[in-house]
């Protein structure tokens, strides 16, 4: 077992997970000055012997932070801090009450990451292959554990993304930014678990896009992606109607 994560008061929160202290802790740094607009972050590997954790949860909570508009990639050069008005724009308008929201951005989702799939089960590195396989298997711990998953499942779209190999699709998911992940949308602090029965959906949806990839079949893969986003159209439709009838 690793060192205990530390923040600046040297705790890690109770009841936080990994993903989320060190988004939160790295976000603090970021207003607070520590790191200034324009400035770079530490290295991947800097970041993961200073917090204790693995590069994956320094991924994940990099993505978060990405998908946030906080800090953006260069290719080759590392992840820099964003200046406001540099930031990426989010999409604008999206309310969370109505159910027609989230399904047009999942629409959206369809049409632009079943391409995407498609292109990584032909175009993906062995190390872009082997970021989406520990991004499925961190999501499926986190789930198997009740623990929220909102970042995790960012981390994975977005490792299929960049394994594309055209910077367009990974853009595009961070230009959605939050709205990516609906239920992150629905609880704003991102930090929910995943129902149990969700647990083995997202095993199996997510497992089928993986396996294609692998598989390197990118019919399978378009077809395995699409099939995931369009249930979970399904399945917000189903969740905000019911919310609304608790409210």
């Amino acid at each position: 077992m690793g060192p205990r994560m530390k923040t600046e008061d040297g705790i890690t929160p109770p009841g936080a997970t990994l993903v989320v202290t060190v988004r939160d802790e790295l976000r603090r740094q970021i207003q607070s000055g520590v790191y200034k607009a324009g400035d770079r972050l530490p290295s991947e590997s800097r970041l993961t012997q200073d917090f204790g954790v693995s590069r994956t949860v320094i991924r994940e909570a990099v993505a978060a932070l990405r998908a946030d508009g906080i800090v953006e990639p260069k290719q080759g050069a590392g992840v820099f801090v964003l200046a406001a008005a540099e930031t990426t724009p989010q999409f604008r308008d999206i309310d969370t009450d109505r159910v027609s929201s989230i399904i047009e951005i999942l629409e959206l989702r369809t049409a632009l990451e079943g391409d995407a799939a498609a292109l990584a089960a032909q175009r993906r590195s062995p190390a872009q292959e082997e970021d989406i396989i520990e991004a499925f298997q961190r999501l499926t711990t986190l789930a198997r554990e009740d623990k929220p998953t909102a970042d995790a499942d960012f981390a994975f779209h977005l490792a299929i993304a960049q394994a594309a190999n055209n910077p367009r699709f990974s853009e595009m998911l961070s230009l959605i930014g939050i709205a990516m992940i609906p239920r992150r949308m629905l609880h704003r602090d991102g930090d929910i678990s995943t129902p149990p029965d969700y647990t083995r959906v997202l095993e199996q949806e997510h497992g089928a896009i993986l396996s294609a990839i692998q598989n390197a079949d990118p019919d399978e893969a378009r077809c395995a992606m699409r099939t995931h986003l369009k249930n979970s159209q399904t399945r917000y439709r189903e969740q905000l109607r019911l919310a609304r009838g608790q409210g």
